[in-house]
């Protein structure tokens, strides 16, 4: 075994910015599985390209065999598990996938590693971790005094995504309770940051403000989401990798609850502060309330006491901070914006967007 890690989805928002922490950080070979589906992108990795600690290989996390030769070639001391599908709206238009690509994949993953396992020495087998990243929407909505989400609240998924996630979070501890691989959960609040797909909150207000367009927000606008940067997100994982006790879920938050609203107004000043020659100065005027969609959950909140007692992590931007570099990155990569919202991305916001703003004004 090498001191290398395998990564899924590590063409993607998070999996990018993981990949590229980690290989800057020094901390070794990054053997990359990505299907480069829409919301991936390998100019997110252009900074390592040509890092011969960085090897990309272009492929399903559903395809039994391509698991099976990848990681026989390569013999990672760990797994980090991005890939998955991860859009609330999309699981609602069209379930199928997340259930495929979280559910399946996450099922062909986990018999890839066990075989994978069993080949290593007895040594090579106690060093080995599978880490498996999962999402706070596992556990379903809270009301307005409700406690946050801990290791042990129960799940209630609201959302197709919601589900095909609590679905893989429960094929991981059942492949470490029956079959004693070595997995490890993380459930994360939203993250925010560079190479985010701007099918998100963030980047789509970002995106469309740049551009004059109407910032959808949906309904009142009050549902509440304990926002993280990615960065710290990445750091949290490392923590994980390397210190984690086996068979334990760690809770990952940002310890910054805002609304919907607060987030687009929060947005919107930035950019009067850091566009003042704008012509869509102030950009809250283009704020654009359309119809909520179905089974929106009401508020996340996640108690991230556990990794900052038993790991140490604690996230060190503040909403402020990370929002800030957010935007100053989004401002200064125009050409990636650019290459990532072509005909079929306008073609999405169009369909999602301009139909429910027509049903909120009817």
């Amino acid at each position: 075994m090498n001191t290398g890690i395998l990564v899924t989805g590590g063409a993607g928002f998070i999996g990018s910015n993981f990949v590229l922490h980690w290989i800057l950080a020094g901390k070794g070979r990054v053997v990359n599985v990505d299907a480069l589906t829409y919301a991936s992108n390998l100019g997110n990795l252009a900074s390592i390209e040509g890092d011969p600690d960085h090897v990309f290989v272009h492929g399903n996390i559903c395809d039994a065999e391509l698991m099976a030769r990848t990681l026989a070639e390569h013999r990672p001391r760990a797994i980090v598990h991005f890939a998955a599908e991860s859009h609330v709206d999309r699981s609602i238009m069209g379930p199928d996938a997340f259930l495929k690509t979280n559910i399946d994949g996450t099922f062909t993953l986990l018999q890839a590693a066990r075989a994978y396992v069993a080949t290593l020495t007895e040594e090579e087998r106690e060093a080995f971790r599978f880490v498996h990243v999962s999402t706070d929407e596992v556990y379903g909505t809270l009301g307005p005094g409700d406690p946050a989400f801990s290791e042990t609240t129960p799940y209630a998924p609201n959302s197709p995504y919601a589900a095909s996630k609590a679905a893989s979070d429960f094929l991981g501890r059942a492949w470490f309770h029956t079959y004693k691989l070595p997995v490890l959960i993380t459930n994360c609040s939203n993250n925010y940051g560079p190479y985010q797909f701007p099918e998100k909150l963030i980047p789509l207000i970002i995106t469309h403000a740049l551009t004059g367009k109407p910032l959808p927000i949906y309904g009142d606008g009050l549902q509440i989401r304990d926002w993280l940067f990615v960065t710290d997100h990445c750091k949290a994982i490392v923590e994980v990798l390397e210190k984690g006790v086996v068979g334990e879920t760690y809770n990952i938050g940002g310890n910054n609850q805002r609304s919907n609203l607060e987030v687009v107004k929060t947005i919107c000043s930035l950019l009067d502060e850091l566009m003042p020659e704008s012509p869509y100065t102030p950009h809250a005027q283009l704020i654009t309330y359309v119809k909520d969609r179905p089974g929106h959950d009401r508020r996340y909140a996640i108690d991230a006491t556990k990794i900052g007692r038993e790991l140490g992590w604690k996230p060190e931007e503040s909403f402020e901070t990370g929002m800030r570099k957010t935007i100053q990155w989004y401002l200064s990569n125009a050409e990636w914006i650019e290459s990532v919202t072509g005909a079929a991305y306008q073609e999405w916001v169009t369909k999602n967007y301009t139909d429910r703003k027509q049903k909120a004004e009817g």
